[in-house]
C-alpha cells in the first residue's frame, strides 16, 4: 500500500485529502508546518509528498531543498501562487509535479497516480532528470558521441556541461535537457507539446507555457550574453535550433 506523506498548515484541507487517500486505498499521514514535514519525511520512507508551499516554521522550498539533499522521494508541490515562474521554480527544486489551489480532488488524485507509477516503474523524479532523452548524439564533427557544439557553444552531454567558448553556462536541469532536446533534432521545429513531454515526461499534466518560459531562461543565458540567436521561434507551431 503506497505511504504519502502530506505536508499542510490548513488542517481541514489536509484532513479532506487524508480522507479521500484512505478511500482511495493509501496510506498517509499528516504534518502541519515545514520543520514537523521535513523531520517526518527524514525519518520514514515516504512514497510520495504533498508538500504545500506556504508553510509556518519552514516553507516549502526550504523543504524541498532539504529533503532533496536527502531523498528522491516524489514530491507534488500544492500551491495558491499560479504564477508561472514560481512553478518552474518548484520544479527546478526537484518537485514532479505541482496542482494550483483551489483544485478539483479528482485532478489531485491523478496527479498522485501518475507520480506512483514513474516511482513504480523507477523513473527518476523530475529533480533528477525525468523525461529527457535517452540515448547519444553525435556532434556536427562526428568525432565524440557525447557532445554537441554550435558555433561556440559545447554540450557535454556525459558532463551534464554546456560552455561557449570554455566559459561554463549554469544551467538548471531542465534547461539543460531542453538545449540538449533542440540540439538533438536541430533544423527540426518542436511543439511545445513535444518539448514538454521531452523535459518533464510524458505523463506531465502542468501547462505548455512552462516551455516558454525555459526558452527565454536560454535566451537570456546564451542568445542575449553572447549577441547570438540560437533559439528560433516559429510562430504558431514551436521552437528550433538551425544548423549554422
Amino acid at each position: 500500500m503506497p505511504r504519502i506523506l502530506i505536508i499542510e498548515d490548513e488542517e481541514k484541507l489536509a484532513r479532506f485529502i487524508e480522507l479521500e487517500l484512505s478511500h482511495e486505498g493509501y496510506e498517509s499521514a499528516k504534518a502541519h508546518d515545514g520543520r514537523a514535514g521535513l523531520e517526518l519525511a527524514r525519518q520514514e520512507d515516504f512514497d510520495l509528498i504533498l508538500l504545500d508551499i506556504m508553510l509556518p516554521g519552514l516553507n516549502g522550498m526550504e523543504v524541498l531543498r532539504r529533503l532533496r539533499q536527502e531523498k528522491s522521494t516524489p514530491v507534488i508541490l500544492l500551491t495558491a501562487r499560479d504564477s508561472v515562474m514560481d512553478k518552474v521554480a518548484g520544479l527546478d527544486a526537484g518537485a514532479m509535479d505541482y496542482i494550483t489551489k483551489p483544485f478539483a480532488i479528482e485532478e489531485l488524485l491523478a496527479r498522485i497516480r501518475v507520480s506512483l507509477k514513474y516511482r513504480g516503474s523507477g523513473t527518476a523524479t523530475a529533480g533528477e532528470g525525468a523525461g529527457g532523452p535517452t540515448g547519444s548524439t553525435l556532434s556536427p564533427n562526428g568525432k565524440d558521441p557525447f557532445s554537441m557544439t554550435w558555433g561556440h557553444l559545447l554540450l557535454e552531454a556525459d558532463k551534464h556541461r554546456v560552455s561557449w567558448a570554455g566559459q561554463e553556462i549554469s544551467l538548471t536541469n531542465r534547461e539543460f535537457l531542453m538545449l540538449k532536446t533542440l540540439l538533438e533534432n536541430r533544423d527540426i521545429v518542436l511543439s511545445r507539446d513535444s518539448l514538454l513531454e521531452k523535459v518533464c515526461g510524458y505523463d506531465y499534466l502542468g501547462e505548455t507555457n512552462i516551455v516558454d518560459v525555459y526558452v527565454r531562461h536560454l535566451r537570456a543565458k546564451i542568445d542575449e550574453v553572447y549577441g547570438v540567436k540560437m533559439l528560433q521561434t516559429v510562430r504558431g507551431v514551436g521552437y528550433v535550433i538551425r544548423s549554422q
